[in-house]
């Protein structure tokens, strides 16, 4: 099974993939009877491949978590991931003569396709290598990025995010990629940059605690264990977690989120994934009711609801929670697999 699923993602892709755009996300769906993996496979190639279709962008709330997340999920047509991972490697190959609209587009990219070689291949393709190279070239002096700062929190609202997300990218690559003499210039840069700005809030400190599971000397295990501690203390009694605790995130309307809101998938999933590269054993009482918030909370239309901290228009951190949500399934090795 594995070696047809590679054999698939590594052929170009002849004809579009066959994926249905989801309806918009609503906080009233209802809950699924029972948790089906097939289901959250054909939300995320959907929402993931119209994102892509529509937008040609990758972002780090929709097609981002979808390329981390789909390796994981063996269940229905990869077409669509194919479909997105030719798309992101067309730009990276075409970046000399058709340059990248926005730096974003490079780090995101850059992203994207470390974290699919590492889930689904675990080797480095050329373009991803190209496209961790060509991140480099955009790094500031002060180790920072030119990252989006367009009130979608927790992602596109800050530097600070952009730093972290580029060093978990790195620290995944397959292959080494981290210790190429490029990666390691640029690093050094990077901590230095951690090193003079502190996290602004909990979830960029698992943001780095993330980053710190994959690349050596960004936290002391002292550090680590502070930031797993605080995380156990957030889960919610239901065994979930939800964004608003994680952070102080003003909505557009001027009115707080509730750092006591119900909990959702966004912060479940991407906590307890990130627990579980810290070290975290999946037999932990708090990480396994953790795994029975998610396998009890899926909507019946695949996806996991996570309220949007800046608006109620459009809820896009729900397609990052859903891509999250797989993630931590992955590894908690909750079978991932067609239901019999």
């Amino acid at each position: 099974m594995r070696y047809a699923f590679l054999v698939l993602l590594l052929t170009p892709v002849a004809l579009r993939a066959e994926a249905p755009k989801p309806a918009p996300t609503r906080a009233d769906e209802p809950l699924a009877k029972n948790f089906s993996p097939a289901k959250g496979a054909e939300f995320l190639d959907g929402v993931s491949l119209a994102w892509t279709r529509e937008r040609k962008c990758a972002t780090c709330h929709t097609n981002v978590p979808f390329m981390l997340a789909r390796p994981h999920l063996r269940v229905g047509d990869p077409s669509a991931m194919q479909e997105v991972r030719s798309f992101l490697e067309k730009r990276a190959a075409d970046w000399e003569t058709d340059k990248p609209r926005t730096d974003y587009e490079v780090l995101t990219t850059a992203m994207a396709l470390a974290g699919n070689d590492a889930a689904a291949a675990a080797r480095l393709n050329p373009l991803t290598r190209k496209a961790l190279d060509w991140s480099w070239r955009l790094q500031k002096e002060d180790g920072s990025w030119k990252w989006p700062k367009c009130n979608w929190p927790p992602m596109e609202h800050d530097d600070y995010y952009g730093v972290v997300f580029m060093a978990v990218a790195v620290g995944i690559a397959p292959d080494g990629y981290a210790k190429t003499e490029l990666a390691e210039k640029g690093l050094a840069k990077v901590r230095d940059y951690l090193k003079k700005h502190a996290a602004p809030d909990l979830h960029h400190r698992t943001m780095l605690l993330w980053a710190s599971t994959k690349l050596g000397s960004l936290l002391s295990g002292d550090e680590q264990k502070a930031i797993v501690q605080e995380l156990l203390a957030k889960q919610r009694p239901d065994g979930g977690w939800c964004l608003p605790s994680l952070g102080s995130y003003k909505r557009r309307d001027d009115t707080p989120n509730d750092p006591n809101a119900p909990s959702d998938g966004y912060a479940t999933g991407f906590v307890i994934y990130v627990l579980r590269q810290s070290g975290v054993p999946a037999h932990d009482p708090a990480i396994q009711n953790g795994v029975k918030w998610l396998l009890g909370n899926q909507r019946e239309s695949g996806r996991w609801f996570t309220r949007s901290p800046s608006h109620d228009k459009a809820h896009y951190i729900t397609n990052a929670g859903s891509a999250f949500a797989i993630l931590a399934l992955a590894a908690c090795e909750v079978p991932l697999k067609e239901e019999k």
